[in-house]
């Protein structure tokens, strides 16, 4: 059993979503539907290390952007897709220029009715 675990613990998923006119691309060790309706639930994001010579201000934005953030909670309709890894990427924020062919699924987020 602690070796499921310990390999639980090294799973590693990219997430890709919509936030304000820009496709981010986040890499993060959670992720689980969430207890509120149509969230999808993203926990322990991941920042490698950074060399010092290089520095990416998409990533500087984004530690900025999470930093002190436990959870973050993304609508499911912002998600374009969530893939299990190898191992972590560059973070990234990429400009919503216009000219993209990725857009968000336009869906009405209502909760399902009740049938009592």
């Amino acid at each position: 059993m602690v070796e499921h675990t310990s390999m639980a613990n090294k799973r590693v998923y990219k997430i890709v979503f919509h936030n304000q006119g820009n496709v981010y691309e986040l890499y993060a060790r959670e992720v689980s539907q969430s207890g509120m309706y149509a969230f999808i639930e993203v926990g322990e994001i991941i920042f490698g290390e950074r060399s010092k010579l290089v520095v990416d201000p998409s990533d500087e934005r984004l530690k900025a952007e999470f930093s002190g953030v436990k959870r973050t909670y993304i609508p499911m309709h912002a998600v374009i897709r969530i893939d299990e890894v190898d191992k972590e990427g560059q973070n990234k924020i990429l400009a919503g220029d216009g000219a993209s062919k990725v857009a968000p699924f336009p869906v009405p987020m209502t909760p399902p009715r009740s049938r009592d």
